[in-house]
């Protein structure tokens, strides 16, 4: 196994409790947009995209789970640098020349931030990009989450153009392409 890269998950403390990120089935789903609705209701995406990326790429849906409940997600996919997916569509397909890995979405409930699991997921990211072969991660970050992503080595994309603005645009003003090269896992 690589580092970086748990098959089960990897556990973390919350709050005197051990919360575990785990593969996401399709029994997670509705919580999945609950959380969705908590973290994000700016910003809504129909059941489809989210059943879609979990068919299309299993090894990049994850979740967050503490005491039986699902308390965040991590959804992730092969993607193109400088070509984000517009929100709330479907993407048909994966792109056969990827060059990074795509973080869709991760998203905390609010009283499970500051615990440790947002690292766990961008840890496992970073391990999943590296055996995969790709150099960098992408995301579109909303103004909200910015500050956070600046704290964890992204940093704003600047070859993009008007194509990438366009993109952009689906989700509303303010928002951030960025990136960051993945960290080789320890071994």
């Amino acid at each position: 196994m690589t580092a970086g890269l748990q098959s089960e998950g990897e556990r973390v403390e919350r709050g005197g409790a051990s919360a575990l990120w785990r593969a996401m089935t399709a029994v997670d789903l509705d919580r999945i947009l609950a959380i969705a609705d908590i973290v994000h209701p700016a910003y809504p995406e129909e059941r489809s995209v989210f059943e879609e990326r979990l068919v299309l790429y299993p090894a990049g849906c994850r979740v967050a789970e503490c005491h039986g409940e699902v308390i965040g997600y991590g959804v992730m996919h092969p993607g193109r640098l400088g070509v984000p997916p517009p929100l709330d569509t479907p993407l048909g397909s994966l792109p056969a020349d990827a060059d990074c890995l795509y973080l869709h979405d991760i998203a905390l409930l609010p009283e499970s931030r500051g615990t440790g699991l947002g690292a766990a997921v961008l840890s496992y990211a970073h391990g999943l990009a590296a055996r995969e072969g790709w150099k960098w991660l992408a995301l579109t970050s909303t103004p909200g989450a910015r500050s956070y992503w600046d704290r964890v080595g992204f940093t704003p994309y600047r070859e993009g153009g008007p194509a990438l603005e366009a993109k952009l645009a689906s989700y509303g003003g303010g928002m951030s392409y960025m990136t960051a090269l993945v960290r080789l896992p320890e071994i």
